[in-house]
């Protein structure tokens, strides 16, 4: 059966790639994507697939879904094809999204023999609001066996770790005053700003390691002979866990109410992004996936060790079903995910060679686990434990 997908994979590999190609070269923001949209869509619906089109009221949102008529697991393989701003596709979703329609056209021809069902979710706006949250939020992933998707990187990475995450945007009211003639009439919302830094930073001794709270000031006045009335800061709060990012995000909270209460302003706080749970791979399924790797020539010492890669909205998916989302290599050469380094090799021929070459892996891991009941059950006793 594997023969059969990978033969079905190189059997539309141009038009895979060539979908690839156009998506890289007109990139779209977040919740913009509708040159992307239509053309996966349509992709996925040629090859069989019910589309239910702007899930949750989400524009470029989708869920494409192909069932076997038998019994059997779901599998899900998440898309991503929102670019950045001024860099266009230097994160890669070009590749990402083909990825893993690629697998699941391929996971497709093994269907009628292992039974089950598979999803591909659209998923826009992972860049900023990622449309994981809301999805996830609605249930979306609770009834799904397994969920994969591969990013592109410079090396093979294992599925890891990612932090939990909320943006939390601090807002001071004060009263503008001239700064020369009466600045005993103002209340200078900036030093409140600023007592927020400082009270930050002086908060950073008493956290953990894999905290982090970083800001920066968005707002902070119109000019220097004026006594700011409005200034606002917004931050990242993120740690390895949900829970203690909760609790870091009650201390910043604490900070900033101290600073309003310093400097006798008012406080009003906003999330101004979604809020994202920690990624919890599944090591069982992620064993899986390196076992395709290694049959497929990639050597041991190639794979590194999962690390921690900031924060995603996948993180929220894998709280509700067995999740990975390793990292594979796309470039020869070391730059960065989000340069312009990057950007233009992953638009080259090598890296839609290897994006034909993960999607392969993707559907046969899928395979294993939809052709091994007892695998399937190892994958789910280890979720179990760890929720």
């Amino acid at each position: 059966m594997k023969t059969t997908i990978a033969a079905t994979i190189d059997q539309f590999a141009e038009q895979f790639k060539h979908i690839s190609r156009f998506i890289g070269a007109n990139p779209e923001l977040g919740h913009e994507e509708f040159q992307a949209y239509a053309r996966l869509t349509a992709e996925l619906e040629s090859h069989g697939f019910a589309i239910q089109h702007a899930v949750l009221d989400i524009p470029t949102a989708f869920l494409a879904t192909y069932d076997s008529g038998k019994p059997g697991p779901v599998v899900a393989y998440l898309a991503e094809y929102d670019a950045l701003p001024d860099l266009g596709h230097a994160c890669g979703h070009h590749l990402i999204c083909m990825m893993s329609i690629a697998a699941a056209v391929g996971l497709k021809a093994a269907l009628a023999e292992t039974g089950g069902s598979i999803r591909v979710y659209g998923t826009p706006a992972e860049e900023t609001k990622g449309a994981k949250v809301p999805m996830a939020a609605a249930g979306l992933f609770r009834d799904v066996d397994i969920a994969l998707m591969a990013h592109p990187y410079y090396t093979f990475e294992k599925s890891g770790e990612s932090l939990a995450m909320d943006a939390i945007q601090y807002e001071f009211f004060g009263r503008a005053a001239h700064a020369a003639a009466q600045p005993y009439e103002g209340i200078n919302a900036l030093d409140a700003v600023i007592q927020l830094f400082n009270s930050v930073n002086a908060l950073r001794q008493q956290v953990k390691t894999d905290a982090r709270i970083h800001g920066i000031i968005k707002e902070g006045g119109q000019a220097p002979n004026i006594i700011p009335d409005y200034a606002v800061a917004q931050f990242y709060v993120r740690s390895g866990t949900r829970a203690y990012t909760n609790e870091l995000v009650r201390k910043v909270l604490a900070c900033a109410e101290g600073a309003a209460l310093q400097t006798g302003c008012t406080l009003k706080t906003s999330n101004y992004e979604y809020s994202y749970d920690e990624l919890r791979t599944n090591h069982t399924l992620s064993d899986v996936f390196t076992k395709q790797l290694l049959a497929m020539g990639v050597k041991p010492d190639e794979i590194e060790v999962g690390k921690d890669h900031g924060s995603l909205d996948l993180g929220n998916v894998s709280i509700q079903c067995p999740t990975i989302h390793p990292f594979v290599k796309v470039v020869g050469e070391r730059h960065m995910l989000h340069t312009k380094e990057f950007r233009d090799l992953a638009l080259q021929e090598p890296a839609l060679d290897a994006m034909i070459f993960t999607a392969k892996a993707l559907a046969y891991t899928a395979y294993d686990v939809l052709a091994d009941p007892v695998l399937l059950a190892s994958i789910k006793e280890e979720f179990a434990k760890l929720h």
